[in-house]
């Protein structure tokens, strides 16, 4: 079987180029091994297993203890991380990685070939991974070591998406699938990160201590050996208030997650540094089900739309610190994104009211919500607890106000926990979902819109049109960018504009804001969430 071969290290776009791939220098002056960093962070994880976590807030910790085979450039290019290059067959469907032959899980054990291939393995299973559909992994017809240190995958069909997958899958150690604490996570899964998860004290705080041993790191790293810091050690303050002080008085080194608000103590301030970058994969959005309730109507999905001025809502909320959403993914990805979605539609209470008049709410209780047949129109929109963040409670009621006001609709806004969010995702018996999430090479967008039955594991909207489908299924199994491009297009529109599947509310982003001893900090280059404590340092 012919094979196109990639030496990592430079993308075929940069051999075109000539454009090297970003080391992102670690900070001014040289820096310093030594000393304990304490990082304020917004989110706790529901799991340390880095393969179930499904919290974008808490990759930033869970990175420096698990690994990947490929790191991600800027420009979406491939550079070696724990595999040295990777093949892909003339036909698109066997995928060959050649591993580094010096790389060892911090309980000892070495990675070879034979670990990649539990990993992927074991993500078939829907009793570890909790998906029936198993996702990309379920492609995998054959997965086979060709030598101590070459795997390869070989699928049932071309999917494009499928690179992206395996690149960025965390790999555990093999005695990880042994463990009581593999759904959990915790100290006994091993990864081979720059540093080794020591402790967890669940609702307070969770340490890592430096692997003294790591020798791997990426080229998309400014450094290569063991890390810097001897210990980092990130504290869960939930409140953005909370953080700030902490920073500002310095009980801790680092936070993330400013509120609009707060900004303006860090910008432009000599004591601190400030830095923020969107992230790729969907818009925090609010997912109408098309299946249950009176989103059902495609005129009240049109109608609640219609009803809402976001631009307004993000200013008032964030004062202008937040970017507004348009489509069904992120404008950084400009390989999926089309922009002409944007400025497509508009805010307009008239033609909101016309629509509701139309689907027969055209009564009005004692509060001012409309009425049908003496049922209220409530939307509930559902909110997991776990991934409240970003003042996205304060958004949400900001968003109720406006439904009220401009239509007379109720949206009800219920914060739940995890296990009643799981069920009712299930019992599909909710109005709405508001979430976002990051992967990327549009495995994100498969997740959202394919119907539950093929594939759409979170399809919070529970759309199920054949269009989508189709549409989806002709952009996987293609390596033709531009025609990816086009059907994902089209798919944004006839989600968006024709069938309101979605309101997009503003593009999810990270802020940092550091003491200015600290150095090094930076985001990932493609995905741009913040990066792990790797190449950190203090300079005091």
């Amino acid at each position: 079987m012919l094979m196109r071969r990639h030496f990592l290290g430079l993308t075929a776009a940069m051999l075109v180029t000539g454009a090297l791939p970003s080391l992102g220098m670690a900070g001014d002056g040289t820096p310093i091994s030594g000393g304990k960093l304490t990082w304020g962070v917004e989110t706790e994880p529901a799991t340390l297993n880095p393969q179930l976590n499904g919290q974008d807030k808490t990759k930033l910790l869970l990175r420096n203890a698990y690994e990947s085979l490929l790191a991600r450039t800027a420009d979406g290019g491939y550079v070696p991380w724990l595999a040295t290059e990777y093949k892909i067959s003339d036909d698109g469907k066997t995928y060959t990685f050649k591993l580094r032959d010096n790389v060892t899980f911090t309980d000892g054990q070495k990675l070879d070939a034979q670990a990649v291939i539990t990993n992927f393995t074991k993500l078939k299973d829907a009793a570890y991974s909790g998906s029936v559909s198993a996702g990309p992994v379920s492609r995998i017809v054959e997965a086979k070591a060709l030598d101590d240190h070459t795997v390869s995958f070989t699928l049932n069909q071309v999917y494009a998406p499928f690179l992206d997958y395996a690149a960025s899958l965390e790999i555990l150690s093999p005695a990880a699938f042994n463990s009581t604490q593999l759904k959990s996570g915790g100290p006994e899964i091993a990864g081979t990160g720059p540093f080794i998860l020591k402790r967890y004290a669940k609702g307070q705080d969770i340490q890592f201590v430096k692997n003294p041993a790591y020798n791997w790191a990426p080229k998309t790293s400014a450094h290569n050996g063991p890390a810097y810091l001897d210990e980092v050690t990130y504290r869960f303050l939930s409140e953005s208030s909370v953080r700030t002080g902490a920073l500002t008085s310095g009980q801790v080194d680092v936070i993330e997650g400013i509120a609009g608000n707060d900004a303006s103590l860090f910008k432009d301030n000599s004591d601190f540094s400030y830095q923020t970058a969107l992230n790729t994969g969907t818009p925090y959005s609010l997912f109408l089900n098309v299946t249950w309730g009176p989103t059902q109507d495609l005129k009240v999905r049109k109608a609640l739309i219609s009803a809402i001025d976001v631009d307004a809502v993000l200013k008032a909320v964030y004062r202008g610190e937040r970017t507004r959403a348009w489509g069904i993914t992120s404008p950084i990805d400009p390989q999926f994104y089309d922009k002409s979605i944007e400025a497509a539609y508009k805010p307009d209470p008239k033609a909101a009211n016309a629509l509701l008049d139309e689907a027969g709410w055209n009564a009005r209780d004692a509060d001012g919500f409309r009425t049908k047949d003496g049922k209220r129109l409530t939307i509930e929109v559902i909110q997991a607890q776990a991934t409240v963040r970003d003042q996205r409670d304060v958004l949400l009621q900001a968003l109720q106000a406006q439904a009220r006001q401009n239509a007379g609709i109720d949206l009800k806004i219920v914060f739940v926990d995890a296990g009643t969010y799981t069920d009712r995702r299930k019992t599909g018996q909710f109005g709405s979902i508001a979430n976002s999430n990051t992967p990327t090479d549009a495995i994100d967008i498969e997740y959202h819109y394919l119907p539950l039955d093929k594939g759409g594991s979170i399809n919070y909207s529970r759309a199920f049109a054949p269009e989508l489908s189709q549409w989806l299924n002709e952009a996987a199994s293609t390596l033709d960018q531009k025609k990816r491009f086009d059907l994902y297009s089209k798919l944004q529109r006839f989600a968006i504009l024709d069938q309101a599947y979605a309101l997009p509310l503003y593009e999810p982003e990270d802020q940092v804001a550091a003491a200015s001893y600290v150095k090094g900090i930076s985001f990932r280059p493609f995905k741009q969430l913040p990066e792990s404590a790797y190449d950190i340092w203090r300079s005091e």
